[in-house]
């Protein structure tokens, strides 16, 4: 298949590598100029065990490119990712305006059928935002789906390879095929797909951060309460 993934930061450098690496051809977009230099160079701005292996590997044997220019790869992509930053507010919201502009973007040139996909982590409800921003410029038929990630930082070429679940949340049977077929690779292996609506896999993002918060939290407070025993010795 062929992929747009449209951010090159922690999650989208990761996804759009990885994809290649099970064979899609990915185009990596970002409008930093300068990262996507160094990425043409095989310069990985972050460390992950792997990524680099991974990226020099199918950059060499042409499944993965590095681009500032949407527009001169989205026409030939069937799936275009959104993994682009949601940087917390003052108020601590999370910052919707770079997914907006992404968004707003895809449907200015979109020309035929598209699955336009959320990957980055956002509130519930940003994929009516995003339906709502593409479908002002644009007439023709697409679909927004949320697969949000589960990576963990030092592990995450990992975590994508041999998913411990794959989250996918559509509202119609034809993205829900597209993006089965996507991840096939990933889930030949047993690796569970969980298909669900496009809010409920927003709310599967949130609440597993909130678990995960949850058990840090819990093990720091019981580490606490022994420290504090020994202290009473």
């Amino acid at each position: 298949m062929k992929v747009t993934v449209i951010g090159t930061g922690y999650v989208g450098l990761v996804t759009g590598t990885c994809l290649a690496e099970s064979g899609n051809q990915v185009a990596c977009v970002d409008t930093d100029a300068r990262k996507i230099d160094l990425l043409k160079q095989g310069v990985v701005p972050i460390y992950e065990p792997g990524l680099k292996e991974y990226l020099d590997r199918n950059v060499a044997q042409g499944r993965l490119t590095f681009t500032t220019d949407l527009y001169s790869v989205m026409d030939d992509s069937e799936v275009l990712m959104i993994a682009v930053g949601t940087p917390p507010g003052e108020d601590g919201s999370a910052d919707l305006k770079y997914v907006l502009a992404v968004a707003e973007s895809i449907g200015k040139r979109i020309k035929e059928y598209k699955i336009v996909v959320n990957k980055s982590t956002v509130p519930v409800g940003s994929g009516d935002l995003v339906r709502e921003t593409i479908r002002k410029h644009t007439n023709v038929e697409f679909d927004v789906v949320s697969n949000p990630e589960f990576l963990k930082e030092g592990d995450a070429v990992n975590d994508f390879m041999k998913p411990d679940r794959i989250v996918i949340g559509v509202e119609s049977a034809r993205a829900e095929e597209v993006m089965k077929r996507l991840y096939a690779p990933f889930h030949r292996l047993g690796h569970r797909v969980v298909s669900m609506d496009v809010r409920s896999a927003e709310m599967t993002k949130y609440a597993a951060n909130a678990m995960l918060a949850t058990k840090i939290t819990f093990t720091n407070e019981i580490a606490n309460l022994c420290g504090l025993r020994r202290g009473h010795q």
